[in-house]
């Protein structure tokens, strides 16, 4: 098989890895969607996962090795930006890079980002070395207000930002 090939084959096999979403796709399984021999799956596998587009786990499947592929990335749903605060928010119509309300500052988008990322992600997307410190600039997960409403945390913010400028 050509590189051509290989490489046309690696779009394709990319875009089922995708499409099976956070559950993965068995090596094996792939192979034979494509119609591949386990040799050219497998350097199709190896290529996606040096790019860092996949991750291979090696699993036990019907008393046989296998790798199990998993997207590293999977591609945002519209539930997710549908969720944003910004939609919803109170002061929306005041909000902009340079005023008083900030998205740079605002905990609103702080909360969903984290909890959209949360949501999106499972541990075995993650690198081994990777920690929850790594993923969350100022906040743990377990500070995350779910019982206040939104204009209570726009004001809460507020007072926290005019608090640091003063």
């Amino acid at each position: 098989m050509s590189d051509i090939d290989v490489e046309g084959l690696t779009g394709r096999s990319f875009r089922i890895i995708i499409n099976n979403g956070k559950e993965g796709i068995l090596q094996s399984k792939l192979w034979k969607e494509l119609d591949l021999t386990s040799r050219d799956g497998s350097r199709v596998a190896i290529r996606l996962e040096k790019r860092s587009l996949i991750k291979r786990e090696k699993v036990l499947q019907e008393g046989r090795w296998t790798y199990k592929l998993f997207a590293l990335k999977l591609p945002v749903g519209t539930d997710t930006i549908e969720q944003a605060p910004c939609l919803t928010c109170p002061v929306e119509h005041m909000c902009s890079i340079d005023a008083y309300y900030s998205p740079n500052s605002c905990n609103l988008i702080e909360n969903w980002t984290l909890i959209s990322y949360d949501t999106a992600t499972e541990p075995h997307y993650r690198s081994e070395e990777s920690t929850s410190q790594d993923i969350l600039p100022r906040t743990q997960e377990s500070n995350i207000r779910h019982d206040i409403s939104e204009a209570q945390l726009v004001v809460n913010e507020s007072k926290a930002t005019s608090v640091n400028y003063h």
